[in-house]
């Protein structure tokens, strides 16, 4: 029985940012793209790539909010129109296996107790053993 499910941001976290102009993205730190290859614009909401000539937004994201020294943010990209995903239990999206990447395990104080870089096939098991952690 696997230990984790991944599921993407919420779709409607971003949904407003079809109606705004390239002036009111920019005030919210927010890029609009379009995609020129077929792989290299993972998107958080829907878990996968997007299509050559989809658009996107490209975005900072809090992703460790607690309050600790640990707190941080990276870039994002979120495909227009995107759904929300939910994957299977221990399935990792398709865009990971292609790429190198790096996990970090927190714990309910937000402090990193568990960090690792691995082929993006390997992030599945990873996770299985972050998970079996204390």
């Amino acid at each position: 029985m696997s230990t984790f499910q991944l599921i993407g941001l919420p779709a409607e976290t971003f949904a407003h940012f079809a109606a705004l102009s390239p002036a009111a993205l920019a005030t919210l730190g927010v890029v609009r793209v379009i995609a020129d290859k077929a792989s290299g614009f993972p998107c958080r909401v829907s878990l996968r790539d997007a299509e050559i000539g989809e658009e996107l937004y490209l975005l900072p994201y809090l992703h460790q909010s607690g309050d600790s020294p640990y707190k941080a943010s990276g870039p994002i990209f979120v495909r227009r129109n995107a759904v929300t995903a939910t994957l299977p239990a221990g399935a990792v999206p398709g865009y990971v296996s292609r790429r190198q990447m790096s996990l970090r395990g927190y714990d309910s104080q937000h402090m990193m107790v568990s960090a690792e870089v691995c082929d993006g096939d390997q992030v599945g098991s990873m996770l299985e053993a972050f998970f079996a952690e204390d």
